[in-house]
């Protein structure tokens, strides 16, 4: 054989690897590529500084808020109990009577039964007694009412004249129930994809952006004085943790002192000295009432605040290692100890 042949023998053997190579250097070029883009994206997002580079992103678990959840299904249950009707089989007639007024479908029972909840979700002070799950609750609660309302100004007006109103329908409590539970739903969830961490070379970042609200906060890795890791019962079992970053300045905790509102404060209800004993009685009662229901237990505590740290985050044990290698490596006493060694191996030797 020819050595001509040899050569062309083996040239038809490398050509495959040639080929192989290429596909594989291809592949790795669309990887590159797309991870440009997706750290442009990034970038463009969490407002990133030139030459920074995001490491991990994080969102809150499914579970981060299952508090607010569990709430609006207790508010479904309550409307679905009272789509039943009693019946009139008992012996006792007042037993009838009070049955057909708690649980008619527009009755003022289930006002009444969410108002008492609406008081003891916002009395208790818990993660769900803020001011705008207060005001939803206020709206479900008297929706039945607004109907009662309307019937009642139709058939009084239809007295003296031609009937005014009338043209809101019954209140179904399934029907309206399952409306603004599926509304208050959507808005949990929104409320959750809201919030947005990201760990890059630089800093650690904090996005928020829910309806016309948005917060941004940045915070180098040498301002960070500690981090602490927070996991609550319901966190242990279904496997997410808080991650929260604190530094000097107290950033990454908020403290609450809730106090009741002052009756005395309320607009209109001081009482002057030309008022008559029956105004100053109904202002009184006016008081007593509005102080009772926007009363609130009054309570000092350090609660993370999700706009400021990783809010029951899964894989957390990942965030919190890369956050204090990245505070180890930009930490002063680091920078101090590369300085130092620096300085003694460029220094001359005797």
């Amino acid at each position: 054989m020819s050595e001509e042949s040899i050569e062309a023998g083996a040239a038809v053997e490398e050509q495959p690897e040639v080929d192989t190579k290429a596909v594989e250097e291809s592949q790795m070029a669309s990887e590159e590529a797309k991870k440009a883009a997706e750290q442009a994206k990034l970038a463009k997002k969490f407002r990133l500084i030139a030459g920074e580079e995001v490491l991990l992103t994080k969102r809150p678990s499914t579970f981060a808020f299952l508090n607010l959840y569990l709430l609006g299904i207790l508010v479904l249950a309550v409307h679905l109990m009272f789509d039943f009707k009693p019946g009139t089989n008992s012996e006792n007639a007042f037993v009838d009577l009070l049955a057909t007024i708690l649980f008619s479908s527009g009755g003022a029972g289930l006002t009444a039964v969410m108002l008492f909840i609406t008081w003891m979700n916002r009395l208790v002070n818990v993660s769900t007694s803020g001011r705008w799950v207060t005001v939803g609750l206020l709206i479900v609660s008297l929706a039945p009412s607004i109907t009662l309302l309307d019937d009642l100004v139709h058939t009084v007006s239809g007295i003296f004249t031609d009937p005014v109103g009338g043209f809101i329908p019954d209140y179904q409590p399934t029907l309206f129930g399952g409306i603004f539970v599926t509304i208050y739903m959507a808005l949990v969830f929104y409320f959750q994809r809201s919030f947005h961490y990201a760990i890059t070379s630089d800093a650690i970042i904090f996005e928020h952006s829910f309806l016309l609200s948005r917060s941004h906060r940045r915070i180098l890795f040498d301002r960070i004085s500690e981090v602490v890791v927070a996991r609550s019962p319901t966190g242990t079992l279904l496997g997410f943790a808080t991650v929260t970053v604190l530094t000097d300045s107290g950033v990454g905790i908020i403290e609450e002192s809730n106090v009741p509102v002052i009756p005395h404060s309320i607009p209109g209800t001081t009482d002057h000295e030309g008022d008559s004993k029956a105004e100053k009685a109904g202002k009184g009662i006016l008081r007593s009432v509005v102080g009772l229901m926007t009363y609130q237990r009054t309570i000092r505590t350090i609660r993370p605040d999700p706009k400021h740290c990783m809010y029951n985050i899964r894989k957390w044990e990942k965030a919190k290692g890369l956050l204090n290698e990245m505070h180890k490596k930009n930490s002063q006493s680091h920078l101090l100890s590369d300085l130092k060694k620096t300085i003694s191996d460029t220094a001359p030797k005797e």
